[in-house]
C-alpha cells in the first residue's frame, strides 16, 4: 500500500537568479516536517503559496510527487543533493506514480480525505531554482510532473501514514494519460473533449481543454 513518505512545507522567499536577474518570489523551497500537520481546504498549515493564480486554492491544495522518481532524477542530472522538495511538492508518496493514480481518486491519509484533481503543469521555477534550463521540458517529456489534490475532509496528516484508496471513479484517466494528451497529442480533439467532460477534473483544466479543442 502507498505510504506518505514525507510532508513538506515552505515560506515565501525572494530569489535573484542569476545575480543580475529580476527578483522573483516563490515558496518552492520546501522542508520536511516532523509530527502531525493540519491540512485545511486550501493548504497545509505552515505552507505558503506565493502565486495564487497558478498554485494553491481548493483545487490545488496539495502537490503530490512520486518517491520513485528521485533516484532517476539524481542519476539523469548527476546531482546527489537532488532530493525531496526539489519540485516544490508537499507530499512525497511511495508506490504511486502518474501511471498508477487517476483523476478523481479519493484517498484517506490520517484524518484527512483527499481527491486527485489534476496533473501538475510544470512551470519555470524548478528550472530556475536548480539552474537547469531544460528541467521543465524534461518533466513534461518524462511525465514525471506530480499531481494535485483537493481536500474533501480536513484533518491532520503525518509522514509514515498509509495513503489508502477509498474510491476510483475514473480509472480511464490516469494522470499519465492526461499528461500525454496535453503535451504530446495536441491534435486529438475528441480525447480533449472527453477529458474535459470528467466531472472530477479541476475546472481550470476543463476550461483549458474545451478552449484548446475549439481551436482544432
Amino acid at each position: 500500500m502507498a505510504t506518505l513518505k514525507t510532508v513538506l512545507v515552505g515560506k515565501t522567499k525572494t530569489f535573484l537568479f542569476p545575480p543580475e536577474g529580476k527578483p522573483w518570489h516563490s515558496a518552492i523551497n520546501k522542508t520536511e516536517t516532523e509530527g502531525a500537520v493540519w491540512l485545511g481546504r486550501t493548504k497545509l498549515e505552515g505552507d505558503d503559496q506565493a502565486d495564487l493564480k497558478h498554485h494553491g486554492g481548493p483545487e490545488k491544495a496539495v502537490l503530490g510527487y512520486a518517491d520513485s522518481h528521485y533516484p532517476l532524477w539524481r542519476q539523469e542530472l548527476n546531482l546527489s543533493d537532488f532530493t525531496y522538495g526539489a519540485f516544490g511538492e508537499n507530499f512525497v508518496i511511495t508506490d504511486q506514480t502518474e501511471e498508477t493514480v487517476c483523476i478523481g481518486d479519493i484517498y484517506q491519509i490520517g484524518k484527512a480525505i483527499l481527491q486527485i484533481s489534476q496533473p501538475r503543469i510544470p512551470c519555470w521555477k524548478p528550472a530556475r531554482l536548480w539552474g537547469i534550463d531544460d528541467l521543465t521540458k524534461r518533466m513534461e517529456t518524462t511525465g514525471r510532473t506530480g499531481w494535485y489534490f483537493r481536500v474533501l475532509q480536513e484533518g491532520e496528516v503525518q509522514a509514515g501514514e498509509q495513503v489508502r484508496l477509498l474510491d476510483r471513479p475514473h480509472s480511464e484517466w490516469t494522470v499519465s494519460k492526461c499528461n500525454d494528451l496535453l503535451h504530446h497529442k495536441k491534435g486529438d480533439q475528441k480525447a480533449f473533449l472527453e477529458l474535459a467532460a470528467c466531472p472530477a477534473l479541476a475546472e481550470s483544466w476543463r476550461n483549458m481543454l474545451t478552449k484548446l479543442a475549439a481551436r482544432m
